[in-house]
């Protein structure tokens, strides 16, 4: 490590051991030089997945903080040489793993301005633009989804709010619906008193975020019911009704129901308006979790998913994902904003004043599990203004392109087989001669490092399940040549692996 920066000012002053003005400026520009070299082309340089070992990356690094401050120099090599090495690079183009946490310029430099103004706008008082730009943001993209009036912020009770994940959002959904379906009670009197009957319903194919939320929730995994899915892996109206009545006999109480448009595995769309039907007739809470397929629906083609979701509770998606904001900013709706509030709201005296109690201002504390909350809505703002709906809606489509044709691609292929089609940029696919075939291949292309894949389990018609190799589509900057390359990596691992 190299000696510390020499002081600015006196020794005894503690100003002496802040960044400089012109210190701010300089290393300010290199570092916004460092990211753009790094997105466009060095992130390429790098293998996608890490080939890091466990401990090898605290092993270059000291045991101990230093004493004495570094120079900025010492510490950007060792962010060249330590840590970059051992990331696993998701804006590189060839990243085909999970679903892309795509990000853009203008949201990267948003997402700069936020921490250099340091806003904690937990209240509106405490920032008034962090709350108003927010709810305008929020509609501005129930609009651009298309999604019901209901979400809206006016004129009706409804309203979005930026969380950090689809996590989050279904967490606090499920609370509200918890303390709605018990008269608030359980904040008082605790769930185990009120009533430890409560149920939670989503397909077998759902985000493993439903299960945490309820076990965060204090209703215990043995309240969770994963319902059986059609052979699109789409939840099935029909059990999910089946398990709601013999859960009414039993005398228990169901209270959420979680519906997926588009799942983790395949990007199964689930039936909204079937299972809608099915809450309304019961008085239970819908909540919609469309976190990555939700922003296809900027494209008219794709609004048909989204049938049923007028009659939600809640609808959640994430931008982070594949609307070209970076990670973390995911937008949370909901019909009537009070059952959120008044499950989340603790109001210390600290906090009091004129604005909150004129009742004219939202106040996002009381949306969210957190108290403080960033300048979320600025990197959104940034990208739906710089891109507009129609270079959001080209984009999208250019993915859709890509992966329709990575799809015909792997139909071609003679040792490969497609397990379901193509949804939305998701394309599972699985070699002809079984599972250890199918592994075999997907792990020697990770080892590669040119590209990174990821699997999933999907069931077959015989009842069993099958390992499947999963390429999503849609990093910021990936394009056709980057999918002709995986593919023909793919090919060759495979034709390599079957001839052995």
């Amino acid at each position: 490590m190299s000696s510390p920066n020499p002081p600015t000012a006196s020794s005894d002053s503690a100003t002496s051991f802040h960044m400089g003005e012109d210190e701010f400026r300089r290393h300010g520009k290199e570092m916004i030089d460092w990211v753009a070299d790094y997105l466009y082309g060095g992130v390429e340089q790098h293998p996608v997945l890490s080939q890091s070992q466990p401990g090898a990356i605290r092993a270059q690094l000291p045991e101990n903080p230093p004493a004495s401050g570094e120079s900025f120099e010492a510490i950007v090599r060792d962010l060249d040489s330590i840590v970059l090495p051992g990331l696993t690079h998701w804006q590189n183009p060839n990243w085909h793993a999970y679903f892309p946490a795509n990000t853009s310029g203008p949201s990267i430099l948003a997402d700069l301005i936020s921490s250099g103004l340091g806003v904690q706008g937990m209240i509106w008082s405490t920032s008034p633009a962090c709350t108003e730009v927010e709810t305008l943001v929020m509609d501005w993209m129930a609009k651009a989804l298309d999604l019901p009036e209901c979400f809206l912020s006016e004129p009706g009770p409804g309203g979005g709010v930026l969380q950090d994940t689809a996590s989050s959002a279904s967490f606090v959904t499920l609370l509200a619906a918890r303390e709605r379906a018990t008269d608030w009670r359980v904040n008082e009197d605790g769930l185990g008193v009120v009533d430890p009957r409560l149920v939670v319903y989503t397909s077998n194919q759902a985000h493993s975020s439903i299960a945490k939320a309820v076990k965060m929730a204090g209703m215990g995994a043995a309240n969770l019911r994963l319902i059986d899915v059609d052979a699109e892996h789409r939840m099935d109206p029909v059990a999910l009704q089946r398990q709601i009545e013999a859960d009414l006999a039993a005398g228990l109480r169901p209270c959420y129901v979680c519906a997926t448009v588009g799942t983790t595995s395949s990007v199964a769309i689930d039936p909204v308006a079937e299972i809608a039907a099915i809450t309304q007739r019961h008085g239970i809470w819908l909540h919609v979790d469309a976190a990555f397929a939700g922003a296809a629906a900027v494209c008219p083609e794709f609004r048909a998913m989204h049938q049923g979701v007028e009659h939600a509770d809640s609808y959640t998606f994430n931008p982070h994902k594949w609307l070209f904001t970076n990670f973390d900013c995911n937008c949370l709706w909901v019909r009537d904003r009070e059952p959120l509030i008044r499950t989340l709201t603790v109001m210390p005296e600290y906090l009091r004043n004129a604005a909150t109690e004129s009742g004219k201002v939202i106040d996002y504390r009381d949306w969210q599990v957190p108290l403080g909350r960033r300048f979320r809505s600025l990197k959104l703002w940034f990208v739906l203004r710089f891109y507009g709906i129609e270079g959001l809606q080209a984009l999208i489509r250019h993915h859709l392109e890509l992966a329709e044709g990575f799809e015909r691609r792997i139909a071609g292929h003679p040792h490969l087989e497609l397990t379901t089609p193509r949804n939305l940029t998701l394309v599972c696919f699985h070699h002809v001669d079984g599972d250890d075939a199918t592994k075999a291949v997907f792990d020697a292309v990770n080892q590669t490092g040119k590209a990174h894949l990821s699997h999933t389990r999907l069931a077959t018609e015989d009842g069993s399940d099958r390992f499947v190799i999963r390429v999503s589509i849609g990093q910021s900057r990936v394009e056709e040549a980057h999918i002709e390359a995986v593919f023909k990596l793919i090919a060759r691992e495979t034709e390599r692996l079957t001839k052995n």
